[in-house]
């Protein structure tokens, strides 16, 4: 059984955010392999991070329920090399109180249409731990494929944990060559 869903404004995320997403983000740093990352990032490094991001020109999404932020998304560069320019990585995470809420659902449709509407072809999704089943999930409700796993490339907790490797194509896709400049800034 699952939790009603719970209603929320999905909006562009500021720097004031960024103490209620390292927040979230911390939990899963600290609690999960969904983040590989050992130790959880200041409220200033996540700052930092949000300024880069802002720089690209890429989307970063702030989910809101009753005022509090209980959830966040955004696209980075896939890779730097120029020739990657129109494929973009998503990462999502949702404030654990309320998982199950259809918030992660709202937050990467969103996502997915902000990339869309912007003239990336390609969204990547880079699963940590085969494990993360809603992970997993959420990515193939919105059309995601999974196209691989790495198994026991990451050592955290004391075990060796992988990666799923998820796809979804976006807009035209590999269609033709896209008119004019690549979205965005370049990713490096």
């Amino acid at each position: 059984m699952t939790a009603a869903s719970l209603p929320v404004t999905i909006r562009d995320a500021t720097a004031a955010d960024m103490a209620a997403v390292q927040a979230i983000y911390a939990h899963y740093v600290t609690r999960s392999a969904a983040s590989f990352e050992e130790e959880p990032p200041t409220v200033g490094e996540m700052r930092h991070r949000f300024e880069t991001n802002r720089q690209r020109g890429l989307p970063y999404l702030v989910a809101e329920a009753d005022g509090e932020v209980v959830g966040y998304t955004y696209a980075g560069p896939f890779r730097t090399r120029s020739a990657y320019r129109y494929t973009i990585e998503d990462s999502i995470y949702v404030a654990p109180t309320v998982v199950g809420r259809g918030i992660g659902i709202a937050l990467l449709r969103s996502l997915i249409e902000r990339c869309t509407a912007l003239g990336y072809r390609q969204m990547i999704g880079i699963i940590g731990d085969s494990a993360n089943q809603a992970s997993i999930a959420l990515h193939r409700r919105l059309g995601f494929r999974q196209e691989g796993v790495l198994r026991g490339v990451g050592l955290k907790f004391g075990r060796w944990i992988d990666v799923v490797i998820m796809h979804r194509p976006l807009g035209e896709a590999n269609t033709g060559l896209p008119a004019g400049d690549p979205p965005g800034p370049p990713p490096g």
